[in-house]
């Protein structure tokens, strides 16, 4: 399972043009071959960020909002799996050729309506506005708008638990058939259940914890979770900064609840590492393993390099005993 970023086809350095993400997204195919190569049945999901937010500045920002009407968040993300998906297909198949079927799937995660997350909307989307127009939107539309660190006026929406993969089924028959699936894009497109009736719902479902239960979905193996560093560290930005080469789960909760891995940026990533290792544990007996690094690190992390030069943090159940390691 190959987790990636949005910012891996359009880093916050780039504009963002086609060619861009293109040239990106050929990267990331290769390194797809290179693990099919050691093996491994590859699942891709990414992360849709900065395409998001570009359309949301499209919908939202320019002169064609007063002529166009506006989509909702949820079909902005439907719009964006669409679009990345796309240009990872194309990339999948020029990098694998007719060996291997591509399938990038359409994919909706259902959240509780009843998740407290909804309640308090923390994720900023989309452009920036004016105080006075953020007071309209804020008052025609039911948006909740903050003051974002004094940049300008930002809508904010709830960010809640992925509860089931509505493709889970399908995507793990395609994989069962030999496809290379592309799934679950920007988190998912978020829907709740109105009774029998599924309903979309503005709402960002971190894609990494959508990540972890697509993983889990699919009986993967190994979920591999992206980053821009080649390791996690600890005590980040301190003199006493440290990288990690392997955590146990127990290492990783108690890390977790320190503090260590802030929400806003490496605690999404341990929290998913965390979930589909405890949700494997119980159906696999704990022989799964959670690896976080960066693009460049990763078929070296998957591969397994000597104990003194770790590649990427490997997170897993337990370490094996030192009987069990020698026999």
């Amino acid at each position: 399972m190959l987790a990636i970023g949005g910012n891996a086809l359009a880093p916050g350095h780039a504009r963002g043009t086609l060619e861009e993400q293109q040239a990106n997204a050929t990267k990331i195919a290769r390194l797809a071959v290179r693990m099919m190569e050691q093996g491994w049945r590859v699942v891709l999901t990414h992360g849709n960020g900065p395409q998001v937010g570009n359309l949301a500045l499209q919908h939202e920002g320019g002169a064609a909002a007063a002529v166009i009407p506006a989509q909702p968040l949820f079909v902005l993300g439907a719009m964006t799996q669409g679009q990345i998906g796309h240009m990872l297909t194309i990339a999948l198949r020029n990098a694998v050729g007719d060996a291997t079927p591509v399938a990038p799937l359409l994919t909706h995660v259902v959240v509780d309506a009843r998740d407290p997350a909804i309640a308090r909307p923390t994720k900023p989307i989309g452009p920036f506005f004016s105080s006075d127009r953020a007071r309209i939107l804020a008052e025609q539309r039911g948006w909740q708008i903050v003051d974002d660190a004094g940049r300008g006026f930002r809508r904010v929406v709830p960010s809640p638990q992925p509860v089931e993969i509505l493709e889970g089924p399908a995507i793990r028959t395609l994989v069962d058939r030999g496809f290379l699936v592309v799934a679950a894009g920007g988190g998912g497109i978020p829907v709740v259940r109105r009774g029998r009736r599924l309903e979309g719902f503005d709402a960002v479902i971190d894609k990494d914890l959508t990540a972890a239960l697509l993983a889990t979905t699919v009986g993967a193996s190994a979920l591999l979770l992206l980053t821009g560093i080649d390791r996690v560290m600890l005590d980040f930005g301190t003199p006493a900064e440290r990288p990690v080469g392997e955590m146990t789960l127990e290492e990783a909760r108690a890390y977790l609840a320190e503090g260590q891995f802030p929400p806003g940026s490496m605690g999404p990533k341990v929290l998913g590492a965390i979930r589909f290792l405890e949700a494997n544990g119980r159906r696999h007996g704990g022989g799964r393993s959670a690896i976080i690094t960066s693009a460049r690190r990763a078929a070296a992390a998957l591969a397994g390099v000597p104990e003194g030069n770790p590649a990427g943090t490997r997170i897993v159940a337990r370490r094996p005993s030192r009987a069990r390691a020698s026999s």
